[in-house]
């Protein structure tokens, strides 16, 4: 082989080379994150679960990357905006609430986390608890299941009340109204559902509600109320009606009291990620279910409302804001 041949074909090789090992490098890996919210009442989640991927390592932005999909509140944009998570070819998808059946429905193959309030199994997430099978597993917020214990302990903070209103996507089930209402019953009360899908209807909602001369108000967990939030705090508290919420968040801006979720547990969705990242299958990690759940009151809004906190509920209480 000719001198000038060997130089032109090694200098091929040696840029060939690098260009093939960086084919070969592994791409960063990215992250499909579906809420039905928005970004902002999400804030405190999203650190959350940004903390449980840093427990596996990863760092948005250094080795891995989140691709984002906010719903706002209609949840009529959910399966499009899981099909286009779906089209980028994310190696992961975390769903956030009412988002996990619209990408459950979207993809068999690319592996889920998902954060939801209601029965796991009856919705046909997974198989079961222990052993989620298929593509997904997640955190439960047992949200339908707290209901009796906000009924009472709304019964405690407004022992006056015997007529309780729920007030209720229009899309709740009857398994979930059922709960309810023997919920209520075994508090001593008497509970009325009201539904509402819009804003006009949260109006009209408090308008039925004052009519039926209605003593409390539960608010039902809701990606939808949540994002309403402000409206249903005025209206609350222009009514002067002693209300019930899921989230913290509420009584923060004002509302009267809340028992829920703690949003710390949204770390383990970024622990679960990361596992799964590092190569772990969804059909092997448990449904994560809380042991912990937040009781916070707001005592200015009891005062405004002319309600005396018992002791022993502010005993309980994990955050009592004055």
């Amino acid at each position: 082989m000719k001198r000038r041949e060997f130089i032109r074909i090694a200098a091929g090789a040696a840029i060939a080379w690098p260009l093939a090992a960086r084919a070969q490098q592994k791409a960063m890996p990215v992250i499909g994150f579906l809420g039905a919210g928005s970004p902002g009442p999400s804030a405190t989640n999203l650190a959350a679960f940004h903390r449980g991927l840093s427990e596996n390592g990863y760092v948005d932005g250094q080795n891995v990357a989140i691709e984002y999909r906010w719903a706002e509140g209609h949840s009529d944009r959910l399966p499009a905006l899981a099909a286009n998570l779906v089209a980028l070819k994310v190696d992961l998808i975390v769903a956030a609430g009412g988002a996990s059946l619209a990408v459950k429905n979207a993809t068999s193959t690319i592996p889920i986390v998902f954060v939801i309030g209601t029965d796991r199994v009856t919705d046909g997430l997974v198989a079961s608890l222990t052993r989620p099978g298929r593509n997904v597993t997640g955190i439960s917020r047992f949200n339908v299941e707290l209901m009796p214990n906000r009924l009472q302990l709304l019964s405690e903070l407004a022992p006056q009340a015997k007529l309780i209103a729920l007030l209720a996507n229009p899309n709740i089930t009857e398994r979930v109204i059922g709960n309810a209402l023997e919920a209520a019953r075994a508090t001593g009360v008497q509970l009325h559902i009201l539904k509402a899908g819009s804003e006009s209807e949260i109006d009209t909602a408090f308008a039925s509600l004052v009519q039926l001369h209605a003593d409390a108000l539960v608010v039902s967990p809701s990606v939808f109320f949540y994002s309403r939030r402000e409206q249903i705090l005025a209206l609350a508290l222009r009514h002067a009606v002693p209300t019930m919420y899921d989230s913290r968040e509420y009584v923060d801006a004002g509302g009267l009291i809340s028992y829920g979720f703690v949003a710390a547990g949204f770390g383990q969705v970024g622990i679960y990620a990361g596992r799964i990242l590092k190569g772990e299958k969804p059909a092997d990690l448990p449904v994560q279910q809380p042991t912990t759940f937040e009781l916070v009151i707001n005592l200015k809004t009891a005062k405004a409302l002319g309600l005396t906190v018992p002791q022993t509920l502010l005993a309980r209480a994990d955050e009592v804001i004055e």
